[in-house]
């Protein structure tokens, strides 16, 4: 059984028990969180498909940790003008462990 849900601007596939990165959610660690927009399920084969999403289906939650990615680092240049410019970026994340998809 695996469900496909929207948070954060992106979609996720998960299964029970799954690991998941998603954009930073105002939750502290060890509580519950519920995702309710879930685009489909697919229980064994038979799929449920949202439009856009499926009525009264949840996934449900429990955050982990808050944490930083890796950086990245951002340079441009061009050889004539001198030009260069080093930018960097560390993108916030929460991790969460998926308990239950209902539905």
């Amino acid at each position: 059984m695996f469900a496909i849900i929207k948070t954060g601007g992106k979609q996720y596939r998960v299964t029970e028990g799954d690991i998941l990165r998603v954009e930073t959610l105002a939750k502290d660690p060890k509580q519950a969180v519920t995702f309710d927009q879930v685009l489909l399920i697919d229980n064994d084969g038979v799929l449920k498909v949202g439009q856009p999403t499926v009525q009264g289906a949840t996934v449900e939650a429990e955050v982990i940790t808050h944490d930083r990615a890796k950086k990245v680092i951002i340079f441009k240049k061009k050889k004539t003008t001198t030009y260069q410019r080093t930018q960097g970026h560390r993108q916030n994340y929460t991790e969460v462990r998926i308990k239950a998809i209902k539905g």
